[in-house]
């Protein structure tokens, strides 16, 4: 059975009025998806969050959710902001020659989407061709033309640079400092199959850890954590949104689950389109499909527990009011989402466009998202208990 306690101490950097309702609750987590490039979309979002005074006290990634994660929790939270735009301005530009963009237009003026997309496409042409600083490189000769190396080589880009940047940009002993935020980030054993989360609570989080994640074949390698090769946690889930809502024992949570991928979508018309839907489907990972089954759960928990209290003192010793006691959940969930919304630009390689044109662009739709987000405060309140756990999304509108 739950009861309301008080957080514990979190890494707030000062509270402002505007953060008390998150700190009414005994977790806040922020929740954020793989998706590539598109995650600077939530690093936008994360500033939106520290310039209204909300910090979470969990954060759990996939892939470049895990990226993200490593550099809000590898610093305190003044800096955090200015962190994730020194990560995303690194990773974002071309290791070899400079990167071209087009000229600024009058202002009221635009550039056609034509225009846009033949520059998005050929940025992304050079992150395949050239890599991208601080991130990945090119495996010289290719693959297909050494000979077997091992797991650790057998791909098509080396991430040896996205070490570097992690250890310059990221401080681990604070990412393993219980004092502060607690991490968790998601990778797949190649040898077993297996989905792993690797938290902060119950081991020491290094570098390896977050690469792992991210580690998406056949582009990059697995990565070797204790003995065992991990690939990218998004080939079986690409939202750690299951693992935050089934934390045990169950507390009062608000989740702030930033998703890169759009499960709704249109008929694709062309194999182009057919590309880029099918990115969608596989990787969305079923946001809302998890988030309406642990609705489900969470009501029936929550009746049980209620009904629990119904039982007279005398009877409360019974075993099978012992069994219902460890099945009962009285916990308060509210989650609210914010979703990626393509640009008429993009095409099917939007996850592996690096250019900086584009990546400020999905940055500043993740700053406006979430403070039209916040501009609806109350949705940050408890929920009340006779509807445990709500869902709130600035696209669709009020609760559901």
């Amino acid at each position: 059975m739950n009861s309301r306690k008080s957080s514990p101490p979190a890494d707030n950097g000062g509270k402002s009025a505007s953060a008390r309702p998150a700190q009414e609750y005994h977790t806040t987590a922020l929740v954020l998806q793989g998706g590539g490039a598109l995650g600077a979309y939530q690093a936008g979002v994360y500033e939106a969050m520290a310039e209204a005074g909300r910090h979470p006290n969990w954060v759990a990634g996939i892939s470049i959710g895990a990226l993200n994660a490593a550099i809000i929790a590898g610093n305190p939270p003044e800096r955090r902001v200015e962190r994730l735009r020194e990560f995303w301005q690194t990773i974002c530009q071309p290791p070899l020659l400079p990167a071209l963009g087009l000229p600024a237009l009058p202002d009221g003026q635009a550039w056609p989407a034509s225009a846009l997309g033949a520059m998005s496409g050929w940025a992304a042409w050079r992150a395949l061709t050239e890599g991208q600083a601080g991130f990945f490189t090119p495996r010289l000769p290719p693959p297909y033309l050494q000979a077997p190396d091992g797991p650790a080589s057998a791909s098509y880009y080396d991430t040896a640079p996205l070490r570097g940047t992690l250890e310059r940009l990221a401080d681990f002993d604070r990412i393993n400092d219980p004092r502060t935020l607690r991490v968790s980030v998601g990778a797949v054993n190649v040898r077993t199959g297996n989905f792993a989360y690797f938290d902060s609570t119950q081991q020491r989080l290094r570098p390896e850890h977050f690469m792992a994640s991210g580690a998406l074949p056949p582009g990059f390698p697995a990565v070797e954590i204790d003995g065992e090769f991990y690939w990218d946690g998004g080939m079986v889930s690409n939202t750690p949104l299951y693992r935050v809502l089934t934390e045990q024992p169950r507390r009062d949570t608000l989740v702030f689950q930033v998703d890169l991928w759009s499960a709704a979508g249109t008929l694709p018309q062309d194999m182009l389109q057919v590309a880029e839907r099918s990115k969608e489907i596989q990787f969305s990972s079923r946001t809302r499909l998890v988030t309406e089954h642990m609705r489900t759960v969470q009501e029936q928990q929550r009746l049980l527990h209620d009904l629990m209290a119904l039982v007279p003192a005398d009877r409360r010793g019974d075993p099978a009011f012992r069994r219902a006691e460890a099945r009962a959940n009285g916990a308060l969930v509210n989650v609210v989402h914010l979703i990626y919304r393509d640009k008429p630009y993009e095409g099917n390689y939007k996850d592996y466009e690096f250019s900086a044109a584009t990546m400020q662009e999905h940055w500043r739709s993740g700053v406006d998202d979430m403070r039209k987000t916040l501009g609806h405060a109350h949705w940050l309140d408890l929920p009340d208990p006779a509807r445990p756990f709500v869902t709130h999304d600035a696209h669709r509108g009020e609760a559901s």
